[in-house]
C-alpha cells in the first residue's frame, strides 16, 4: 500500500495542482481572470442570491390558460378546415373541457370530415430515426356526426414541459438584456420557474419578464446589397435592415435586407423540435404550422423557391436558409451545419417566439447586500474556527501524522472550490455549511487509519507495517461511511430544491475530494516520509 509506481504519482501531483489552479480565478480581480493564459480555468463561483443579495422571483406557469388559448386555435384551424373547398356543414363547434367539439350535418361527408380532422392531432418531438413520440391531441368520433379533438395525457404533459423550457428561454433573455450579473434561471418541480437576479430590481425584473418576446419569417430581398443600405443607413421602402447574432456561429453581425410584412408569425407555430434528416442522419430542425399559417407559407414558398427567408426573433436573424422546395402541409424543415446541441438551441428560440402561456409571479422576495456579505463573514468565521480547532485537536492527539493530516485537509478544501468553479456551481449559505461540514469529515478518514495503525503497532507489528496495514485495513471503513453519505447527498439534490441542492453539491464534491485526499494523498505524503526517515517507532 506504501508503493506508489511513478505514473501514479504524478496524477496525484497534477490533480492536486489542477484543484489550485481552478481556485486562482476566484482570488483575483475579473480584470486579471482575461490575462490569464488560455489554458488555464477561467471559471468562477458563482455566489448565491443570499450571499450576494437582489431580487428572487418564482413564477408558475398558468396550465389553464394555456389549453384555453390552444384550444381557441385548434377551434380556428378545425373551422378553417371545414370551410375549404368543398365546404363541409358543421354545427355546435365549441369548446369542451380539455377538447374541441363539432358535429358534421351532412352524413354523407363523415368520411371526407374526418380525413381533414383526424390530421391535426399533432405529433409531438420524434426519435434520432424518425420514429417514437406522441400525439397532442386525441380524435375520436361519437353518434350522428360528433366528433373531438382532445389533449392526451402525455401530449399535455409534454406540453407543459415544452412551454416550462420556451419561457425559461425568454425570460434568460430578457435577464441578459437587463445586464443582470451571473442569473440564476431554473426549472423549479414541474411547471415553475425561479429567477434569482443578484443586484437586480424586482420590478424591473418583473417588467422585463412580462415582455413577450416576438418570432416573425420575413422574405430576403436579394436585389438589394444590405452592405449599402448599411452604409447608408436606410432600408428602402417595404424592406428593413435586420443582422443576425453576433453569436452567430457562421455569419456573426451580417446585415440582410427583408420584407418589412412577415410571411408569418410566431402565433402560426405550433411546434418545434430538434431532429434527424433521416438519409444522412444530421441535426435538422423541424417546425410545425397552423393550419392558417401553412396555408399562406405554402402560397408564398411556392412563389418563392430559390429565395432565403429570414427566421426574425426580438428584430434579431436566428437563421436564413433558402427556399429549395415549396414547403406545404403546414411542416418544414430547416438544415445546415448543426451540432446537437445548436440544433435544440435553434428549436427552443423558434418555440419561445412568446411566451406560450401566462406566468403567474408566485412568490417574490428582496435580499439585501448587506445580509449577504453578514452571511460570508459568518461563513468565514465559521469556517476559520472549524479549521483551526479541528487542525489543533489533529496535531495534538496524532503529532507528525496529524500535520499530514491537515496539508491534507488544506488541499481538500482547495479542491473543493476548484470544482466548483470548474462546474459553474452557485454557492449558496448552505453550500457554505456543507464546506464546513466537510472540513470535519475530511479528518474523520485520516482518524480511521492512524487509530488502525496504532492498533496494528500495538500488535507487535513493525513502523512500517503497521502503517501499511492501517491504511490497507481502514479502506473498507472508508468507502463504506463516505459512500452512504454520497447516496445521501444525491437523494437531496434529487428530490430538494434551492438552497438545500447547494447543501448537496458541496457536501457530494467534499465526499469526493476526501476520499482522495484522505487515502491518495495522505498515503503519499506518508510514503515519501516513511521512504526518506526508515522510522524505528509509529509516530502516532
Amino acid at each position: 500500500m506504501l508503493h506508489f509506481p511513478r505514473w501514479q504519482t504524478v496524477l496525484i501531483v497534477l490533480a492536486v495542482l489542477f484543484g489550485v489552479l481552478a481556485v486562482i480565478p476566484n482570488l483575483v480581480p475579473r480584470s486579471w481572470v482575461e490575462a490569464l493564459p488560455s489554458w488555464m480555468p477561467k471559471e468562477r463561483i458563482v455566489l448565491g442570491l443570499d450571499l450576494q443579495g437582489g431580487a428572487y422571483l418564482l413564477y408558475e406557469v398558468d396550465q389553464e390558460d394555456y389549453i384555453q388559448s390552444r384550444l381557441t386555435t385548434v377551434t380556428n384551424d378545425v373551422r378553417e378546415a371545414l370551410l375549404q373547398e368543398p365546404r363541409i356543414g358543421y354545427t355546435g363547434l365549441g369548446i369542451s373541457g380539455n377538447g374541441v367539439d363539432v358535429r358534421i350535418r351532412d352524413t354523407q361527408r363523415i368520411a371526407e370530415a374526418r380525413e381533414r380532422l383526424s390530421g391535426m392531432t399533432n405529433p409531438l418531438g420524434q426519435g434520432v430515426f424518425g420514429s417514437g413520440g406522441v400525439n397532442e391531441f386525441a380524435f375520436s368520433e361519437g353518434e350522428n356526426g360528433a366528433m373531438r379533438l382532445a389533449f392526451t395525457e402525455e401530449g399535455l404533459a409534454q406540453r407543459v414541459r415544452s412551454i416550462v423550457d420556451q419561457s425559461i428561454e425568454v425570460v434568460r433573455r430578457r435577464v441578459d438584456e437587463l445586464g443582470t450579473t451571473e442569473p440564476n434561471i431554473q426549472r423549479q418541480g414541474e411547471d415553475r420557474i425561479l429567477v434569482e437576479a443578484p443586484g437586480g430590481d424586482p420590478e424591473q425584473l418583473k417588467g422585463l419578464i412580462g415582455t413577450t418576446a416576438q418570432l416573425t419569417f420575413h422574405l430576403v430581398d436579394t436585389s438589394v446589397n444590405p452592405n449599402e443600405v448599411l452604409q447608408r443607413g436606410r432600408a428602402p421602402a417595404g424592406r428593413m435592415l435586420l443582422m443576425t447574432s453576433e453569436e452567430d456561429e457562421f455569419e456573426p453581425g451580417a446585415p440582410y435586407v427583408v420584407d418589412e410584412v412577415p410571411l408569418i408569425t410566431g402565433e402560426d407555430l405550433t411546434d418545434a423540435q430538434p431532429s434527424f434528416q433521416q438519409q444522412t442522419n444530421e441535426p435538422v430542425v423541424t417546425f410545425q404550422l397552423t393550419t392558417s399559417g401553412a396555408r399562406r407559407f405554402c402560397d408564398v414558398t411556392t412563389r418563392n423557391v430559390g429565395t432565403p427567408f429570414a427566421i426574425v426573433l426580438d428584430d434579431e436573424i436566428v437563421s436564413a436558409p433558402v427556399i429549395r422546395d415549396a414547403i406545404c402541409g403546414g411542416a418544414g424543415q430547416i438544415s445546415g451545419s448543426f451540432s446537437v446541441q445548436t440544433a435544440n438551441d435553434l428549436a427552443i428560440l423558434l418555440r419561445a417566439g412568446a411566451l406560450p402561456a401566462a406566468l403567474t409571479l408566485v412568490e417574490e422576495r428582496t435580499v439585501g447586500p448587506g445580509l449577504g456579505a453578514d452571511s460570508i463573514a459568518a461563513g468565514e468565521i465559521a469556517g476559520i474556527v472549524g479549521a483551526v480547532l479541528v487542525a489543533v485537536s489533529m496535531v495534538a492527539v496524532y503529532g507528525l501524522f496529524g500535520v499530514f493530516a491537515n496539508v491534507a485537509l488544506v488541499v481538500n478544501v482547495v479542491m473543493i472550490l476548484g470544482l466548483l468553479s470548474l462546474l459553474g456551481a452557485t454557492l449558496t449559505l448552505p453550500g457554505i455549511a456543507g464546506i464546513v461540514l466537510t472540513i470535519g469529515m475530511a479528518v474523520d478518514a485520516n482518524v480511521l487509519i492512524y487509530e488502525r495503525i496504532r492498533e496494528e503497532g500495538r500488535a507487535g507489528r513493525s513502523p512500517i507495517m503497521a502503517i501499511d496495514a492501517g491504511f490497507s485495513r481502514a479502506l473498507s471503513t472508508i468507502l463504506d461511511a463516505n459512500i452512504t453519505t454520497l447516496i445521501a447527498a444525491v437523494i437531496l439534490f434529487q428530490l430538494g430544491s434551492g438552497p438545500v441542492r447547494g447543501f448537496a453539491v458541496t457536501l457530494a464534491i467534499g465526499v469526493l475530494t476526501t476520499i482522495f485526499t484522505a487515502f491518495l494523498f495522505t498515503r503519499l505524503i506518508v510514503a515519501l516520509w516513511v521512504r526518506r526517515r526508515r522510522p524505528t517507532e509509529v509516530p502516532v
